[in-house]
């Protein structure tokens, strides 16, 4: 089963200021009437961004075109993982991505996020236990100095 989705890394390369601008302008210009493609348009670009509000406005505009549009939800379901792992949210990113790989379990563009997205978890959970351990360990350095003061006393 093929697709033209790009791969996780894409969404590493942001676009420059003036092409998001103009996707930023025609999402305008169509204001209450905005056609979903323009708002898909408009939503990737906002995904790609480096900027953390531009993303989550782009999380937030592909949700709405989740709900709205059935015919769309297969190719929100990547970007939805894509915005919600660029924001850090993997829990959420994983959901979506699971969703999209039930659909399609040969996606390599999902099968590579989700490897992207358990990289993360595990490199950020590793990061947790050692500022998890090393808190204790000053808790427990301080606690024995405190002790030893109150011994001497």
């Amino acid at each position: 089963m093929g697709s033209n989705l790009p791969y996780a890394a894409d969404a590493e390369s942001p676009l420059k200021p003036a092409e998001l601008q103009v996707l930023r302008a025609q999402y305008e210009k169509e204001g209450d009437y905005v056609g979903i493609q323009t708002k898909f348009n408009f939503a990737w670009g906002l995904i790609k961004s480096n900027a953390r509000p531009d993303q989550q406005e782009g999380v937030r505009l592909l949700s709405e075109i989740f709900r709205a549009a059935p015919e769309r939800r297969r190719e929100c379901l990547y970007y939805l993982a894509l915005g919600n792992y660029k924001l850090g949210n993997y829990g959420e990113a994983r959901r979506y991505n699971d969703l999209l790989l039930e659909k399609e379990p040969a996606n390599l563009q999902a099968a590579s996020l989700g490897t992207l997205i358990d990289e993360r978890v595990s490199k950020e959970g590793l990061m947790g236990f050692a500022i998890v351990g090393g808190l204790a360990l000053a808790a427990g350095l301080v606690g024995g100095m405190v002790f030893r003061g109150a011994k001497r006393r």
